[in-house]
């Protein structure tokens, strides 16, 4: 559990090195843009360099929904975070699982180490589903690797939801369900299989 414990540190601060680098990166390039400075200039140039590959993306979406450009910066940095919180999410949900079946297994309790396995692959889906909604909503792009592999591994629920429960309107309700539904079975595990277990060690 120390081990596991101490990978989940490492890994938490490592996202948050990631994201202040980023942040300051995204302010340098604010300060830039609206500076006014000689956009030939060697230090303009190589921010523009660095932050390129993530800001001009943003700003294509940003001009698409009718937004102003110089915004991009710091949509940059709310997704950095976002998707920090995503990766630390991830890490959390798998550190929590190989903990719970460590646990089991040193308890003697082959029912129980099924049941942290159900329990955590329900947590990842779950997350799985949450990411999907929010990059749909950013409208990336189903052609983007990681928006495929995250509809390969949701459709085949949402997928027979669609079928059987029809969309209010504009608004697909069916990843709704599907988190009730995840959220029922994580309830029935823990109270069948992993009853008088820690349902998480990790928070």
């Amino acid at each position: 559990m120390v081990v596991l414990e101490s990978i989940l540190v490492v890994f938490y601060y490592a996202i948050i090195t990631v994201i202040a680098a980023v942040t300051l990166l995204m302010l340098v390039r604010a300060v830039v843009n609206f500076a006014d400075l000689n956009p030939f200039g060697r230090f303009a140039l190589l921010v523009r360099r660095w932050s390129d590959p993530v800001v001009s993306p943003i700003r294509r979406s940003l001009v698409g929904f009718g937004f102003g450009a110089n915004a991009a910066p710091f949509i940059a940095i709310l997704l950095a975070i976002l998707l920090g919180y995503f990766a630390l999410q991830l890490v959390t949900t798998l550190l929590n699982t190989i903990a719970g079946v460590l646990y089991a297994t040193g308890k003697g309790n082959p029912i129980a180490v099924v049941g942290y396995v159900l329990f955590g692959a329900l947590s990842l889906f779950s997350l799985l589903i949450f990411i999907r909604i929010i990059f749909s909503w950013g409208m990336v792009s189903q052609f983007n690797p990681v928006m495929r592999l995250l509809t390969r591994a949701t459709d085949p629920l949402l997928v027979p939801l669609r079928r059987m429960i029809p969309p209010l309107g504009m608004f697909d309700i069916s990843p709704i369900v599907a988190f009730i539904l995840v959220w029922l079975f994580q309830a029935a595990i823990a109270g069948t299989l992993l009853r008088g277990m820690p349902p998480t060690f990790f928070v």
